[in-house]
């Protein structure tokens, strides 16, 4: 009984030394997963420039706007927070183009906001 327990513990060691010197699988599934990831978003680049060079030519170059989407957007009231963000930013100095894009307003907007507090 006693031998088996040496011949176990041998086996062990031996198994276990070897284990250090064997060559890691890990790292050829990571190379794998990495080249598959590029492919994919390489793949995906693809299509969303096959798709825009078809949105154009399909457009003619404008972006899609229907009828309804422009007049709701004429009718659609502004924030009463939204102006005093507006009239801040006047007065700080900015021009209207600036404050059109940090308020997600148009410049005719901007402008009118503007024109109506100042009477």
């Amino acid at each position: 009984m006693y031998t088996i327990v040496v011949i176990l513990l041998i086996a062990a060691i031996i198994l276990f030394i070897l284990s250090f010197f064997q060559k890691n699988g890990t790292e050829q599934v990571h190379q794998e997963v990495e080249e598959l990831s590029m492919q994919f978003f390489q793949e995906s680049y693809k299509l969303k420039k096959r798709l825009k060079v078809l949105e154009e030519e399909l457009l003619g170059g404008e972006p899609f706007v229907s009828k309804t989407d422009l007049q709701h957007k004429k009718n659609k009231p502004i924030n009463e927070i939204l102006k005093s963000q507006v009239l801040a930013l006047f007065n700080q100095g900015l021009s209207f183009e600036q404050i059109a894009k940090q308020s997600a307003l148009s410049v005719d907007e901007v402008q009118s906001i503007i024109a109506s507090n100042a009477k």
